[in-house]
């Protein structure tokens, strides 16, 4: 249909389908283009004083119990308040959560705009004087993409929330890293492309692992065998991937499959699959949702984490490697196939990503038959686990700082938005 030149399709449906960064720009781009003929550019923007704070602006439906709020926490409490002011600009649901309660108290002002209209929102950024607006969802669920189009801030940023481009002529700049986006990739998308050093993603080394870990039994796992696993929303499960899955099951004796369960018709779905592919339904377990510290203490039940491809696991592959559980990749072509090779590549893990499927599923086969080559994986994952490149907030921070300074620096030079990479 996007090849078609067919109008108003979510460009969030193609990221766990074959569509290229090529096909998502053009999704995107026809996406975005209604909010700018809609809602044209409201305000302008003079240079300032050097010498004041930056002001800083993340825009985000979900400051909650949420993947991103998971995330980003530490970093929000972190930035440097000498240099920058930092203002939340919330408009989705109070869960009531403690993270909500942590990520309002990491702020030095919070907005609720939940009943504000586009404009109104729009309106507020600009009064309160915002430099650089960070929208942190894209085009998830909530999306607000009206505020932004109204161009608020001088500078606006598409960070975290949404792995694939905005294709907005009013969305400046994309955060990544040189994995997520290779050099001869930035023509795919329409905003100046910021790499990061090591890896795109801030993670909070806050985050509690339950002390108490659960045993076999009470997540209904068989007591022996090897534990295959995969944590990612059953959205992204394609059937080419499941079908590996389910090969890997006939090849290693007593093995299963553990998945999230996302719902009940989901579960009841693939456990078919699985009988119609000669296997024992019993062998794929679903995992019900539950507390946060409670779900990273499950991990270490498992032996592997079997991520999923062409949608890579984002805030779940963080989620395993914290929680000391290996994963295995396969590289995919587009930003949201190469986040699980970013991650790993920052936790100096690259022996555990792949580029085939022939690859990915030699090596999942590989590491069940082998379990001393596995066991010397885990044990470098927990020796490194605090050094590794992937949970240094401290310096990520930094970086992601100086990267608000060069764009701001340019802005204020009469240069418009430049790509650049931060070393």
């Amino acid at each position: 249909m996007v090849r078609q030149n067919r109008d108003g399709i979510f460009p969030f449906i193609l990221l766990a389908t074959a569509a290229t960064a090529e096909d998502q720009l053009t999704c995107a781009s026809s996406f975005s283009r209604r909010k700018e003929q809609s809602q044209q550019a409201l305000f302008k923007h003079p240079l300032k004083k050097s010498g004041d704070r930056i002001k800083i602006g993340y825009l985000s439906p979900d400051f909650r119990n949420h993947a991103l709020g998971h995330l980003i926490v530490e970093l929000f409490e972190r930035h440097d308040r000498t240099r920058f002011s930092i203002t939340g600009y919330s408009y989705g649901p109070d869960d009531g959560s403690l993270l909500r309660k942590r990520l309002f108290k990491a702020f030095d002002n919070v907005v609720d705009m939940r009943s504000l209209s586009d404009t109104d929102a729009a309106q507020r950024i600009y009064d309160d004087g915002v430099d650089i607006l960070i929208d942190l969802a894209g085009y998830t669920s909530d999306v607000r993409m009206g505020i932004l189009a109204y161009r608020p801030a001088p500078i606006q940023i598409s960070f975290l929330g949404y792995p694939g481009t905005t294709g907005a002529s009013f969305i400046d700049y994309i955060i990544a890293d040189r994995f997520i986006i290779p050099k001869d990739q930035e023509k795919f998308y329409s905003e100046k492309v910021v790499c990061l050093l090591d890896c795109y993603q801030p993670n909070d080394t806050h985050r509690q692992i339950a002390e108490r870990m659960p045993t076999r039994k009470d997540c209904d796992l068989p007591e022996q065998g090897f534990v295959y696993c995969c944590f990612n929303a059953n959205y992204k499960i394609t059937p080419q991937v499941f079908d590996i899955w389910m090969r890997l099951l006939q090849k290693v004796p007593s093995s299963v499959l553990w998945l999230f369960e996302s719902n009940n018709s989901v579960k009841e779905n693939l456990r078919q699959k699985a009988q119609r592919c000669g296997i024992n339904p019993d062998r794929v377990i679903f995992a019900p949702k539950m507390a946060p510290s409670e779900h990273l203490a499950r991990h270490q039940l498992a032996d592997l984490f079997l991520d999923t491809v062409p949608i890579n696991a984002h805030t779940t592959a963080s989620d395993a490697i914290w929680s000391g559980l290996p994963v295995l990749t396969c590289v995919g072509s587009t930003f949201a196939g190469r986040v699980a090779g970013s991650l790993l590549k920052a936790a100096d893990l690259p022996e555990l990503i792949t580029y085939s499927l022939e690859e990915y599923e030699a090596l999942a086969l590989q590491l069940a038959q082998n379990p001393e080559q596995l066991s010397a994986i885990r044990q470098k994952l927990e020796q490194t686990r605090l050094l590794m490149p992937l949970f240094d907030i401290e310096k990520y921070t930094r970086n992601i700082e100086k990267a608000y300074n060069n764009m701001w620096n340019i802005w204020q030079s009469g240069s418009g938005h430049k790509e650049f990479t931060i070393s």
